[in-house]
């Protein structure tokens, strides 16, 4: 007799969790295990000393819009990311990031979004390689904001703290991924009531710009800035994925609601989330998917919706 076939998952991390063992690099596959199943940060840390450089950067696709080995910010920013979800954002390890932070500087002390270092490896192209890149908000915000959460002092720290004070309350016009890039500086900036007005300020913009859909069933009222894919829009939720985020305070109620409906709703059939980016390469496309799940995921129950 012919065996059953065995029943697909019917809760929603159940189904997440059947794609992430189908599709996810072994470090989403840890990250997943440390956030739902109980899986311990050794292994999640373990996993992520794989795209470690010995510069003190990472690289090897960590980011998976640049391909390569090379240290890259964004690379760096996204390790930081996972050292804070797991509580190991600090000591040796942070210390040999920050050297390599203060090494590949701009002559301001921040950032740039990519370093020339990128040349000849693929990389998406919207994240151009230049040879003299400006500093960037976009990679300096967020690693700022997570040191600062984690009450790790660098001399590196204060001319890239100051940089985006600077950058972040002088924005007149601006897009979605720099507007979370200054949400994660906000978020983590020391000086609580200056990061309060900066971000009543910013809220403003983001529904004055319309860089946010309010409403899930007309997102035609969304602009879609120039670069982005067909598709790429951004939610509440997108800008405030804890609820104690100063984006938070940019939405009523009612709309962060019908935000989290819509990414709930949002689970394919696979049981993964879309990456709503351009899909340039057939690597990246796949390897940023689990990274979506997981953080989709992450921002649900977050939220208190139930995912189990």
């Amino acid at each position: 007799m012919a065996e059953k076939p065995l029943p697909s998952p019917s809760t929603p991390l159940a189904r997440a969790e059947r794609f992430v063992w189908l599709t996810a690099r072994v470090l989403e596959q840890r990250r997943f295990a440390y956030h739902f199943l109980r899986g311990g940060p050794d292994q999640v840390e373990t996993a992520l000393m794989a795209y470690l450089n010995e510069d003190g950067g990472y690289g090897h696709a960590l980011e998976p819009d640049l391909r390569g080995p090379v240290s890259q910010p964004l690379h760096t920013a996204h390790g930081l990311r996972v050292l804070d979800s797991i509580g190991r954002c600090g000591g040796l390890r942070v210390e040999r990031i920050c050297r390599y932070l203060t090494e590949v500087s701009t002559h301001d002390g921040a950032l740039p979004a990519i370093h020339p270092s990128q040349r000849g490896y693929p990389s998406a192209p919207f994240l151009p390689v230049v040879d003299a890149p400006p500093s960037a908000l976009l990679s300096t915000g967020p690693v700022v904001g997570v040191l600062h959460r984690n009450q790790v002092w660098h001399a590196w720290l204060f001319r890239a703290t100051e940089f985006c004070w600077s950058a972040v309350e002088s924005l007149e016009k601006s897009h979605p991924y720099e507007i979370q890039a200054a949400v994660a500086f906000l978020d983590g900036a020391p000086d609580r009531p200056r990061a309060e007005a900066a971000a009543e300020r910013l809220g403003r913009l983001v529904r004055e710009r319309r860089l946010v859909v309010l409403d899930p069933d007309q997102p035609e009222d969304h602009s879609v800035p120039e670069g982005y894919a067909p598709g790429e829009v951004f939610h509440p939720h997108d800008y405030a994925r804890v609820p104690d985020s100063l984006a938070g305070r940019w939405f009523t109620d009612a709309e962060m609601a019908r935000s989290l409906d819509r990414l709930e709703a949002d689970q394919q059939e696979d049981g993964g989330w879309p990456a709503r980016r351009d899909a340039w390469a057939p690597g990246s496309a796949l390897e940023r998917r689990p990274i979506a799940t997981v953080e989709a995921l992450r921002t649900l129950r977050a939220h208190g919706r139930v995912i189990g």
